[in-house]
């Protein structure tokens, strides 16, 4: 087994928006909402490969893409912001979410943020499991007025560089 976190450019435009379709395939609400979006942020990512590069990448698995995970670095070094974090449907349950997110830490941690926030909702609960597995705590549970509300409220999750550091060199 190989896994490798490569490059955005390394793969041909649509490659995230199809592992974001594959990752929330369970319910179709969640593409109806969010399908657009995603092909927007696929096409943003593709049309700004160095952006790509520095702020995401897409998790391989014996060379086949089985995920992708970006952050936005507009707010560093007060605080960075994961934004698409996914596996797709069939290595789900296997811990490669983990180890992705993990990277993804630890990419961000070099950059000397101060704290990484992440938000999920209450009813994803492996995503809440992988979070708080990683190092995240909850800190904030806010209503979701949003278009897919169906999903339940909104959890902010928070590591702070300081107490992360602490924990790793335990």
């Amino acid at each position: 087994m190989s896994i490798e976190f490569r490059e955005v450019s390394g793969f041909p435009r649509g490659t995230i928006f199809r592992l974001l379709s594959d990752a929330y395939s369970f319910d179709d609400r969640v593409s109806q909402c969010w399908s657009s979006d995603w092909e927007d942020f696929d096409n943003f990512f593709y049309d700004n490969l160095q952006i790509a590069d520095k702020y995401g990448f897409i998790t391989t698995l014996n060379g086949k893409a089985i995920g992708m995970v970006s952050w936005d670095p507009r707010n560093m070094p007060e605080y960075a912001e994961v934004g698409h974090n996914c596996i797709i449907t069939e290595y789900k349950g296997r811990g490669f979410g983990k180890m992705q997110l993990q990277e993804a830490v630890n990419r961000i941690m070099q950059c000397e943020v101060r704290k990484i926030i992440v938000t999920t909702n209450v009813g994803l609960f492996p995503a809440q499991r992988m979070y708080e597995s990683v190092g995240f705590k909850k800190d904030l549970r806010r209503k979701n007025d949003g278009t897919a509300d169906f999903v339940g409220d909104n959890i902010d999750y928070v590591i702070i560089a300081e107490e992360y550091a602490g924990r790793q060199s335990v």
